[in-house]
């Protein structure tokens, strides 16, 4: 509680806010409140134009969502089934009556029972089943001395115990701690970015007034719903330029370290050609050249590897390890599965294996005696290479002399978490790969700090994957086009998004349809592969499908990336509709990666016409990576491309990164600026402090 005036201050706890307590506080902290700031950032969920009242007659002619003034009266409810009940009444003023229907809503009966209460009544009007018009759980809130909650109305989802009118209350209470609230942005840059300060910003979007102009109150109320109004664009800044003070602060870093070069020899072109069993494209000789021009200056390499799947990123960070090997030093290349690792350190190995040096794997799955012999081999100097997952930048691990950090899949990782990995090394260089094509907007925002490198050439011979969207009634004949392929020497996936059933996520199970497919594709060789198999059970069932021995493969999305079988011509994919457009187009990539024509074949049993089957008509339309991921951010956000994880407690509340492509670029400006002015570590310390972000997001 604030000294001064007796207030809730913005760092007070929330139980200083009247009408919380402590049983209160304890649930808003399981959410994530703990601050009264944390529950002014709790934004309401949509905003109610409540400015114009009608009589009941104009609103059974208008229906849609209105505001009545009129007796309220309920009857007795009734439980219909375990979960439901309802409760009727009506509405009544001098014009007449409109029924009105609660679900789940007991109380009603006796608060407006009688006579009923003189109340204001906001809520769509609609059809029940039988064509009578209705209001549904509206908002009833009594007359008392001629006062209604008029115009805009803020609407909030719910905060904990906290919901309806009750959280109302509360964030009012909490609007006093705003006079003591401090704004990160100093005037002068809120002035020449023309942005409201926080102060009215919150103050505006939790209480919006209302314009008395009815032309200008609709408009207010779009701006707020579309979350475009100005108050709303302050706060997707901060948001912004938070990510990007730490983008800033780490590149800022990078280039204050200095790195030992590690030259290329004249014999390295020699070496590479004696390794690699085929030739490398133009766009892959392009990318080798500006990633050993970089390891050769005396600053680390911080470089972003694009490339759409099958382009061959691969070969480019081999060419690079063995750089950094050749040279005496170590390297680490981290991939976010075990499937993926384990298939990277066997095609590592393959293609280094005359080369002479150690190279190891090391996975969460390994054994305890073998992890430790890793672990002594790479703090001895004796393995060269670790190819492994999460397990790398754990503390038990260190290194020599490590002088490269490889991570492929980067948008599966959090930038503390590739942090922690580069940290085991003195100034060590850093490539970053991935195989989701990333929109400009997103690239700027994430990956400011990194130069950027695409793979935009397939090797030759690729054929483009023909794409098709089927209803599940054409399973027959994708089962009979399948056995086809299979019989002209192909191989194929069916992928489901869940391993088993769930009552909560309407979606194909790989369990619940195994004994299906397998009476469907009788006397074919089929493979069950999915996350909670044993780490041999899994090596022996990938094997055996890479060598051929199974013609099909049944899996969840841990084939995504790490799988690579040429001769795999079909990929099946059940309720497409769960997966993201990006994530799907990884799992398309999995075939196609040999000389045959490849199918995949999304089955949905989403209707023609909706959202969900028009987003999967994009995948069908276009192999265009960046197309894809520009549709995926459109229709999911940037969580599909970055995983939300890795933001930490800020999880983009505010910011939409296709909505505030403007937004994006400014906050990159800003934070350079900061960064060249001396002032960026106390613009990152106001901001993150505001949103008390974790440590997934700042980098210590």
């Amino acid at each position: 509680m604030s000294a001064r005036s007796g207030r809730p201050g913005p760092q007070d706890p929330v139980d200083t806010v009247a009408g919380i307590g402590p049983k209160t506080a304890a649930a808003l902290a399981a959410v994530g409140v703990r601050r009264v700031t944390d529950l002014l950032l709790h934004l309401p969920r949509r905003y109610d134009d409540r400015g114009e009242v009608l009589t009941v007659a104009e609103a059974l002619r208008t229906g849609g969502q209105v505001l009545l003034r009129g007796r309220v009266t309920a009857t007795a409810g009734r439980r219909v089934r375990r979960r439901l009940h309802i409760a009727d009444g009506t509405v009544v003023d001098g014009s007449g009556s409109l029924a009105v229907r609660w679900f789940n809503q007991p109380w009603v009966a006796e608060r407006y029972a009688g006579d009923g209460v003189e109340a204001w009544v906001y809520g769509a009007v609609g059809r029940s089943r039988h064509g009578r018009l209705q209001l549904v759980n509206p908002d009833v809130e009594p007359v008392e001395a001629e006062q209604r909650r008029d115009g805009i109305v803020p609407v909030y989802g719910r905060l904990g115990p906290l919901a309806g009118r009750r959280l109302r209350t509360v964030m009012a209470r909490a609007l006093e701690a705003l006079e003591l609230l401090e704004d990160p942005l100093p005037e002068e840059l809120r002035n020449e970015l023309g942005l409201p300060g926080l102060v009215a910003s919150l103050g505006a979007l939790h209480h919006p007034g209302s314009p008395a102009d009815l032309q200008d109150r609709r408009r207010r109320v779009a701006a707020l719903n579309d979350r475009e109004s100005p108050e709303h664009r302050r706060l997707a800044f901060d948001e912004l330029l938070a990510l990007a003070a730490v983008v800033a602060d780490l590149r800022a870093r990078r280039r204050a370290q200095a790195a030992d070069p590690i030259p290329v020899r004249g014999s390295f072109a020699d070496t590479c050609r004696t390794l690699l069993p085929f030739e490398l494209t133009a766009a892959q000789r392009r990318v080798v050249g500006e990633v050993l021009a970089d390891l050769g200056r005396d600053r680390p390499m911080a470089r972003l590897l694009q490339g759409d799947v099958g382009s061959g990123k691969t070969v480019v960070a081999v060419l690079a390890i063995l750089a950094v090997l050749e040279s005496g030093r170590q390297a680490a290349l981290m991939a976010p599965t075990e499937l993926l690792a384990e298939q990277l350190h066997r095609t590592v190995g393959a293609l280094l294996g005359t080369t002479g040096h150690r190279i190891a794997l090391l996975t969460g799955s390994l054994p305890a005696s073998d992890a430790d012999a890793v672990r002594a081999g790479l703090a001895g100097g004796s393995v060269g290479l670790a190819v492994g997952t999460h397990a790398l930048f754990q503390e038990a691990v260190s290194f020599a002399d490590l002088g490269l950090v490889v991570i492929d899949e980067q948008h599966r990782f959090g930038v503390a978490q590739r942090q922690r990995l580069v940290d085991k090394g003195a100034a060590p260089h850093l490539l970053v790969m991935t195989a989701t094509p990333i929109p400009r907007s997103l690239a700027l925002t994430v990956y400011g700090d990194l130069e950027l490198s695409v793979v935009d050439e397939l090797p030759p011979g690729r054929h483009p994957v023909r794409t098709e969207v089927r209803d599940p009634s054409a399973r027959p004949r994708i089962w009979s086009f399948l056995r086809s392929e299979i019989a002209a020497g192909g191989q194929a996936y069916v992928v489901y998004p869940l391993i088993e059933g769930s009552e909560s996520v309407e979606a194909a199970a790989l369990e619940a349809h195994e004994a299906d497919l397998r009476e469907a594709l009788g006397g074919l060789e089929i493979g069950v592969l999915h996350g909670r198999l044993g780490r041999e059970r899994r090596e022996e069932v990938a094997e055996r499908f890479r060598r051929g021995e199974l013609e099909v493969l049944m899996a969840t999305t841990v084939i995504e990336v790490g799988v690579d079988v040429p001769a795999a011509s079909v990929m099946v994919v059940e309720s497409a509709e769960r997966f993201g457009l990006s994530q799907l187009h990884q799992l398309r990539g999995r075939v196609g990666r040999g000389t045959r024509p490849s199918w995949c074949i999304l089955v949905t049993g989403e209707a023609p016409g909706t959202d969900a089957e028009a987003r999967l008509g994009v995948l069908a339309r276009t192999g265009d990576g960046f197309e894809i991921a520009e549709a995926d951010l459109r229709h999911r956000g940037p969580g599909e491309l970055t995983g939300r994880r890795q933001w930490g407690a800020l999880g983009f509340r505010f910011a939409d990164l296709h909505r505030h492509r403007d937004l994006v670029a400014l906050s990159r400006k800003v934070a350079r600026q900061a960064a060249d002015s001396g002032r960026l570590a106390d613009l990152q310390n106001a901001l993150l402090a505001l949103h008390a972000v974790g440590d997934e997001f700042s980098i210590g």
